[in-house]
């Protein structure tokens, strides 16, 4: 009763009204009427109900305003994060659901609190959570969250892929794939122009050429990157692959091939003491020849077409190979930034064949069409000998491919980095893309061309491996 008399007279007061002593008889015969006493207990029940209401509401509009920072997601790319109800002070929320994930490639699992799957769509990806807090009527409505995931597009996506102009007088092939025989192995070679050119329409800088010379028992393999700042250098790369060709096609004679494996023989047999300087002075006469040879070719061509010879700068890297009963002789000439690679047969040794002008010759790539390289006290520098019994891979390749998968120069002469290297185009890469080497695999070429496609951020420019194998 007292409790009663304390809430009227707060009541009272609250509207001004205060009691006498003179009625406080009248007052306690007030507060003492069942009906006064009854009213009391209803307000003070509804008064806990608007309380109790009230905190429902305020907690349940705390959960729907808190923020709650979702990982970053990309499309087709493995995607997960965890939802910890726990930590985030959600441990009232006695029932829950997540909808809006149909057609976004995502899932949660209510057992790990762990939303995951692989992003479909990208986007500001608006995910309803719909839940009930401990306290709430159990038919009541389910009260509905946003949480806001960031799905980014696919980097690959955001490439055009714009044909270029055929119709151009020095045009060529965007992309180009071909397997072969080489002497007595395979050859496999892909050449794909890269998605900086393809996003703009422009061409494919790069080339290469090969070809067995039945008449002598050799075969030749060259490489070439144009210049991606001289606008004709896709031209420039051809005539270099091309007349690196022509000039053995034509200069290889019996009488002086003839000199040569005989030095050969006697340098394996080590019957002669100064076989190593005569070879060094067929391979420097013979391939220094060539390098002349694609050089004036070159500028031929410019002049012809009254454009600087500059427009045609390209890399040159080749490879001129014999098979021998006792093994095989590799001939190698390179000027610029493409590195041929020499692997053993059990994958123990790497033999980088070729300098790269970006360590040891430094100061910028070099290119064919450039005259001081011939009169560089370095130029010897610039070729290769090498005699091995058998050999698992022989690679050239361009700057497109050195550069995402070796990084830098160091790591081409780590055979660690080759084996790595083989695992990736044997199918261990995030795309699963394999190139079989076993032997009569006519898909090899396209396998190949497809495992060009991997994506390397930053890396976009045209991709080139020619692999005997």
């Amino acid at each position: 009763m007292e409790e009663t008399k304390k809430y009227i007279q707060s009541f009272l007061s609250q509207n001004k009204i205060e009691i006498p002593k003179s009625k406080d008889s009248l007052f306690d015969d007030f507060i003492n009427n069942e009906k006064n006493t009854i009213a009391v207990k209803i307000i003070k029940e509804n008064q806990q109900l608007i309380m109790k209401d009230w905190k429902l509401k305020n907690r349940i509009d705390d959960i729907i305003q808190q923020s709650v920072f979702l990982a970053n997601g990309t499309v087709n790319k493995t995607y997960e994060s965890k939802i910890d109800f726990i930590a985030l002070g959600w441990d009232d929320i006695i029932y829950y659901e997540f909808k809006n994930l149909e057609d976004t490639g995502l899932a949660f699992d209510t057992k790990k609190e762990l939303l995951y799957g692989e992003p479909k769509i990208s986007g500001d990806i608006k995910i309803k959570l719909f839940f009930k807090i401990d306290g709430e009527a159990e038919e009541v409505t389910l009260n509905e969250k946003t949480i806001t995931l960031i799905i980014n597009p696919d980097p690959k996506s955001l490439w055009k892929n714009i044909e270029s102009d055929q119709n151009d007088p020095f045009s060529k092939e965007d992309n180009v794939a071909v397997s072969s025989q080489f002497l007595d192995k395979n050859i496999v070679v892909a050449s794909k122009r890269g998605r900086s050119h393809a996003n703009v329409g422009s061409f494919r800088e790069d080339d290469f050429a090969f070809k067995n010379f039945s008449t002598n028992g050799w075969s030749i393999l060259a490489v070439s990157d144009g210049a991606g700042s001289a606008s004709l250098s896709r031209k420039g790369s051809k005539i270099a692959c091309d007349s690196v060709v022509n000039y053995f096609e034509e200069n290889l004679n019996a009488e002086n091939l003839n000199q040569f494996d005989e030095i050969v023989l006697n340098h394996y047999n080590k019957t002669d003491p100064e076989s190593s300087k005569k070879i060094s002075h067929f391979v420097y006469n013979n391939l220094s020849k060539a390098a002349h040879f694609v050089n004036q070719k070159i500028e031929e061509f410019a002049n012809i077409n009254e454009e600087e010879l500059r427009k045609f700068h390209a890399t040159l890297i080749f490879a001129l190979v014999k098979k021998y009963d006792f093994g095989y002789v590799i001939l190698t000439f390179g000027v610029g930034d493409c590195p041929i690679g020499l692997l053993n047969k059990d994958l123990t040794e790497i033999k980088l064949m070729n300098f790269l002008d970006v360590g040891e010759f430094g100061g910028g790539t070099r290119f064919i069409t450039m005259p001081e390289i011939f009169q560089s006290e370095k130029f010897s520098s610039r070729f290769g000998f090498k005699l091995v019994d058998d050999f698992s891979y022989l690679m050239l390749m361009t700057d497109g491919i050195y550069d995402p998968k070796f990084v830098v120069e160091a790591n081409l002469e780590r055979i660690e980095k080759w084996n790595e290297f083989l695992s990736d185009l044997k199918g261990n890469n995030e795309d699963g893309s394999k190139v079989d080497f076993e032997k009569g695999n006519t898909a090899i070429a396209a396998q190949l061309s497809n495992w060009m496609d991997f994506w390397s951020p930053g890396n976009h420019d045209d991709r080139t491996l020619a692999i005997i194998y």
